[in-house]
């Protein structure tokens, strides 16, 4: 009689995941990678504050867990998350997190941008991200969102995305979807995640109203991003001061 091997769902073992994002060196990596960029592992170390040879082992770890994905490129290595359910995971724990303590005038510079706007993989997030998000919803480009919910379009053909250099809004592709709620660890919302999200992001960026900052994953609202979104009656230029 032939043997069939039969895969019994189970729990997810959630201890393994947690054990790697539980150490302090490995967190202080995986939210230097939240912005979505690849960095060489001398920069990781730097950001979290450690030697090469330190941040060398913690990297084989993570990259052997499946947080983090290196691209090798001649004799350099570039790490990056492996994946937005990696990004999704790190900002869901972010909202449960005890804020980190304010030892310099540099970290609560860095506190207030973040919370103002930044990068979380590949959508925009902060206060900036969740009045966006509030201003496409109430004029129904997309219906309220639920965190960690699969959203809705409702109007992929509105002149508020066009203005946010969307010319379409792209259909679910895959496991994506075009509209996903991701819980804001500093607004404790949602704001727009998804295919939808990433393309706002890039809208935003190539229009020139948003520039990243170098120290972190914080953006910085350009003057002509500030004009523009006043200009359209979007914001009030008190709601975009950072």
């Amino acid at each position: 009689m032939p043997f069939y091997a039969v895969v019994v769902p189970t729990e997810s073992d959630l201890a393994v995941p947690a054990a790697l994002m539980g150490e302090s060196t490995r967190a202080a990596m995986l939210l230097a990678l939240m912005d979505g960029r690849a960095r060489p592992a001398g920069e990781l170390a730097r950001l979290a504050g450690v030697r090469p040879s330190t941040a060398s082992g913690h990297l084989q770890r993570l990259t052997d867990g499946g947080l983090i994905a290196v691209t090798v490129t001649g004799r350099n290595r570039y790490y990056s998350l492996a994946s937005a359910e990696v990004a999704r995971a790190v900002e869901a724990l972010q909202a449960l997190a005890p804020p980190l303590p304010v030892r310099s005038l540099r970290a609560a510079r860095t506190g207030t941008a973040l919370a103002f706007a930044r990068t979380c993989y590949d959508h925009l997030a902060g206060e900036l991200a969740v009045a966006l998000t509030g201003a496409l919803v109430d004029r129904g480009v997309i219906a309220p969102l639920q965190s960690g919910a699969v959203g809705k379009i409702r109007q992929p053909e509105h002149e508020l995305l066009r203005f946010l250099g969307v010319a379409s809004a792209a259909p679910s592709s895959g496991r994506r979807p075009a509209v996903r709620g991701c819980l804001d660890w500093t607004q404790r919302v949602p704001h727009l995640a998804g295919g939808l999200g990433a393309q706002v992001l890039s809208g935003i960026t190539e229009q020139g109203w948003i520039q990243p900052m170098t120290s972190s994953r914080a953006v910085r609202l350009t003057d002509e991003g500030r004009r523009a979104l006043t200009d359209a009656a979007l914001f009030s230029k008190d709601q975009l001061v950072a």
